[in-house]
Parts: structure tokens; sequence; C-alpha cells
């Protein structure tokens, strides 16, 4: 007789259907994994046993096959422990084999027969819906399966022992409940930044159009606080951008207790990261943080300091909101729909261009610095700007400064707009200015005659890319949905192309 049971292997967030086959047969005392398992899956075998043994069953004297169906593909993670499990009690007779045919299965095992936590319980649970199945998850897990459906059947059990009296019902195991993280209370606000108010401006467009953006500055004048405060101004993330986030991250195995949050994720690496944490790969080609950061942001601080060739490795991501992982044996692909921020001092010095500093070097410290970031890399920032040392008289008399909750608003409402355009043109998954095609914001970012002749006299002027032309008018749009105006206008032109002058002038340093 041969046991089955349904689980998944991952292939980056989506679920593949897998057969856990178990069969005992006659012959040499041993158990036997087949199917391409990794080592992870190799070891389940004394998990296993462990496991059955403090539960009170015990494997007979006989030969143990175990298949994990389809044979030609990788099988990886802990994950596989419970279902081989549950595939040998049912081949005993200590469960009803029929029990587990209306579930997928996924689960670590103790030694002692409790169940373990594991990464993916979302996905799977979405995997599991789609296979018309149910879905048996550890304890802690089961908030986050809870969030694919009301309509999936799932069980949650603490261990072996609580699911087999389950399905003898003597112990019934309730549905668990979806669980949200509550938010931070004292978010880092705008207010506490004093001075910086062309800063400021620029962050706020960034919010509303979802726009990549640089700050240039000495040390010390605020460009990793200003970056700090982005996510209090951003929008929560929709409920389809919730589950596209959360899914992303119950693969890296980083949602603690199975709680999603509806805020967007801020991912700030080290500049020391390999190209492999920032895009992915690995062993397992897991998720790096361009891929933790969807449908958030990605900043990164003393941008040059960066590996050249992880740097590039961005280029991609950032044009086509996908990070593609491939490898000799496999390809997986990961969302990556970011908003990129970074910060860099001007030189290594960090003072050049500031009044009473005279670098050792000269010129040549600084064009050797800000030579380290590529063209094309800075060519995908739509908004560059400076941020200059804050004065003695900002920190002395502060003005009272704006609060991030009237930032956000306005923020807010340039949005909808968006949406608001969008859907009405039929587009469909885009939510921002800065993920529109360049044939439709063309259409929808027309200039009057006077920003015309200024866009045209410009483009000339500084040898616009085409890419560049597109995220000046992608920009200027913003400027005008917040401004709550139908046409894009000069005056509205005029400060995106200022925002674009600045990174010309790094893009020839580079």
């Amino acid at each position: 007789m041969v046991a089955r049971v349904s689980t998944v292997a991952f292939q980056g967030i989506e679920g593949v259907p897998v057969e856990v086959q178990v069969m005992i047969s006659p012959g040499k005392v041993l158990m036997h994994i087949v199917g391409l398992p990794d080592k992870a899956v190799a070891e389940s075998r004394e998990r296993v046993q462990a496991a059955l043994h403090a539960s009170g069953l015990s494997l007979p004297p006989k030969k143990v096959t175990v298949n994990l169906a389809p044979a030609d593909l990788p099988k990886e993670g802990s994950h596989f422990d419970l279902p081989i499990a549950l595939g040998l009690m049912a081949a005993l007779g200590a469960i009803p084999a029929d029990a587990l045919t209306a579930y997928a299965v996924l689960g670590e095992l103790n030694l002692d027969g409790t169940i373990a936590p594991v990464a993916g319980a979302l996905p799977a649970a979405i995997a599991a819906n789609a296979m018309g199945k149910g879905l048996i998850c550890p304890a802690e897990s089961g908030p986050e399966a809870a969030w694919a459906g009301a309509g999936i059947d799932i069980l949650a059990p603490r261990s072996l022992i609580a699911l087999a009296n389950h399905f003898r019902g003597t112990q019934v195991l309730s549905r668990p409940e979806p669980a949200i993280r509550a938010n931070v209370a004292n978010f880092p606000d705008l207010a506490d930044i004093k001075g910086q108010e062309s800063a400021k401006r620029a962050l706020e467009v960034a919010a509303a159009g979802g726009h990549n953006l640089l700050f240039v500055g000495p040390p010390g004048s605020g460009k990793s606080m200003l970056a700090s405060r982005l996510p209090s101004i951003l929008p929560p993330l929709s409920t389809s951008e919730l589950l596209e986030v959360s899914m992303v991250h119950s693969v890296a195995g980083q949602l603690s207790g199975g709680k999603l949050s509806d805020r967007r994720p801020y991912r700030t690496p080290h500049h020391s990261a390999t190209m492999a944490a920032l895009v992915g790969g690995g062993l397992r080609a897991r998720p790096g943080e361009v891929s933790l950061a969807h449908h958030g942001v990605l900043f990164l601080d003393e941008l040059p300091e960066f590996s050249p060739q992880a740097l590039d490795a961005l280029r991609q991501p950032l044009e086509t909101g996908e990070c593609v992982i491939a490898r000799a044996n496999h390809r997986v692909s990961y969302p990556a729909n970011i908003q990129l921020v970074a910060a860099m001092n001007p030189c290594r010095c960090g003072m050049a261009g500031e009044p009473g500093h005279t670098c050792a070097r000269g010129p040549r410290c600084m064009t050797d610095y800000q030579g380290r970031i590529s063209g094309p890399l800075l060519d995908r920032i739509d908004i560059r700007i400076d941020v200059p040392a804050v004065s003695a008289a900002d920190l002395i008399r502060p003005t009272a400064a704006e609060k991030s909750a009237d930032v956000a608003a306005r923020v807010a409402r340039a949005r909808d707009r968006q949406m608001e355009r969008f859907e009405t043109a039929g587009m469909k998954g885009i939510a921002t200015n800065a993920r529109c095609s360049t044939s439709m914001i063309e259409t929808f970012a027309e200039p009057d005659a006077a920003g015309l002749q200024l866009l045209r006299d410009a483009a000339e002027k500084m040898k616009f890319s085409a890419r560049g032309y597109h995220r000046v008018l992608k920009v200027a749009r913003t400027l005008a949905d917040l401004d709550d105006k139908s046409t894009v206008g000069r005056i509205h032109l005029a400060e995106a192309i200022s925002y674009r002058i600045a990174g010309e002038r790094l893009t020839a340093a580079a």
C-alpha cells in the first residue's frame, strides 16, 4: 500500500505541487528518501523517526521508501517533515488515509513530536487553494496562512498527537484567525528635521509619484534622517500589495509570528552587502533586499561605497520591477517594484563645495568618488537634490516644521488622482507615475505650449537621454497632481528639470 500526501516546493514565491508517496514493504530495515532531496530533506529521516517515537508510534522492522514526486524537481527545506510523517502514520493506520486527501501539508518536526514554524506558509496556502485543497501547517504559521482566504480549510496543530486526535474526532482544531502586526507608535516624523525645505519638497514629490531619489550633501546635513521619514508620508499597502509583499517575506522567513503589516517595507542594507544579498541568490536562490523592499523603499546610504557590480545589478529591477535569478539548474523570478532612495557625500572627504572648506586633492577627489556610480544607474534616478549643511539659524531658532501627517494627506490625494487616471485608461496594476509606460506618459503629461518650448530647449541644451526625457515628464506629471492640475504647465516642467540638472552633473562625473 502506498500512502499519498500533498505538499509544495517553492520556486520563487510560487508553490509547486509535490506528492509525498510512502510505502512500507518487506526488506532491509532502512528508510530511504528519494526525489532530489537536499540536505535538510534528507535529514528529515531522523527527525521524523524521533517525532513518531515521542508520539507513541514506532516504525515496523521493514523497508520504508519515501518518494517526493515529481522526482526531477529539486526539493529544498525542512517543511517536508510533516507530510512525510503523516504519510507514515497513514501507512501504519494511525490516521485514516482518506482524511489527508483534502489537504496540502507543510511543517518542520521537533524531536518531541511538536511542529515548528516554517517559511512560506502564505504562498503554500495560496497554492493549496489553487489545487482545491485545504492546508495543514504549524500553529505559529496559521495566522499567516489564514490571509490566503476565508474559504480555505486550515488546520494549525501544535503537535502530531493534536493532529491525530483531530482526525479521530477527540480534539477538534479551530481555524486560525489572520493576524496583523501593530504599527509603530513613535514613527519618525518630518517635523523633527530643521531646515532643508528643498529636500523636504523633493521627498514629498518622490513619495507622491514613486520616483527614485538621490540626496547629495556633506556629513551631518540630514540625508539619512530625511530618508528614514519617507515611510511616514507613504500611503499604506493596498490589499493586493499586502499579499504580494507578505508572500516575499513569507518565503524569506521574515514574518514574525505570522503577522502581516500594511506598512510599506523600508530596507537599509549596509554598503558591504554583496550582489547576492542585494538582488537575491545564494545556494537556494533566496530573495534579496530588492525583493524584500517590494512595494516599498530601498535606502542605500553611502551609495558610492557599495560594490560597483552590486549597484549595476540594480538596473534591471529598477526598470522591469522584477528580479530574475538564473542558475544552471533553475531560474527564479522575484517581484521587485521598489522606490530607490540613496544618499552620498559629494566627495570622499565629504565637504566638496561647502563654503570655507578646501579638499586637499582638489576637484579630482569629487570626480573619482562620484565616478564610482555608473551613468546608466544615475540615469534611472528621477530626482537628485543637494542637501547643504544646516545653518546655525535653523538650529538656534527653528521655524515650525510641517508634520508628516499633513504631507501624507497631500501625497495620498496625488496618488488617488494617479490611480483614477490609470484605471480610466485601463492600465491595471500601475499605481504611480514612475511606473507608467513611456507611450502613456507622453499622453498623460502633454505640456502646454510654454512648457513644451521649455522642455525642448532643456533637452537640447542638456542632452537628455530618451529615458531622462520621459522621466522629466513623469516628475512633472506628479508635480501637477500635487497641485491638482489636469495639465502639465511650464512651472511643473521647470521644477522637474531642476531636479534633473544636478543629476546630469553626476552623470558627467561617472
